[in-house]
């Protein structure tokens, strides 16, 4: 299986970087594993509604340019679906038997995800209703990737 995320802008923190770069590391016992950070756009405080929606599709583009064909696309939403982590594993498990090899988890930039992205989403996903930082939400999105492998394989993970 291989699992690609994409992502809006950079990581600057030293100890979110440290924390990607474990869980892409213990991913590798289990799947193929890459990150696609692409430019996020500079948004003014107090944007217009129009703005902001530019703003999204811009970024949408780039997000764009790095999605494989043949990915099921899971994007990151307040408003998705929320699951548990066994519930995660299995959805995971249920697209690998389908002959769903490739999942893309994309992540927005700070305003969220563009029309032209959220059009191409297979499937909307919700950790909270409550927001993160985009940045912190990749380490949280690749530990329950990992976690839902390790269900997956009948191993031992803290509850």
């Amino acid at each position: 299986m291989k699992i690609t995320l994409i992502t809006v802008g950079k990581i600057k923190e030293k100890y979110l970087r440290e924390a990607i770069a474990e869980y892409i590391k213990r991913l590798g016992k289990y799947c193929k594993s890459e990150i696609f950070e692409v430019a996020d756009e500079k948004t003014p405080e107090r944007a217009s509604g129009v703005l902001e929606e530019a703003i999204r599709m811009k970024e949408g583009e780039r997000i764009l340019k790095c999605l494989s064909g043949d990915a099921f696309v899971i994007t990151l939403e307040i408003g998705g679906k929320m699951l548990s982590s066994e519930e995660l594993s299995e959805k995971i498990e249920k697209l690998g038997i389908q002959g769903r090899s490739h999942i893309t988890f994309i992540i927005g930039g700070s305003i969220g995800l563009g029309k032209n992205v959220l059009e191409k989403s297979d499937f909307s996903l919700s950790f909270s209703r409550m927001t993160f930082p985009h940045q912190l939400m990749r380490v949280i999105l690749l530990e329950q990737i990992y976690r839902s492998f390790r269900i997956m394989n009948g191993e031992p993970y803290h509850k």
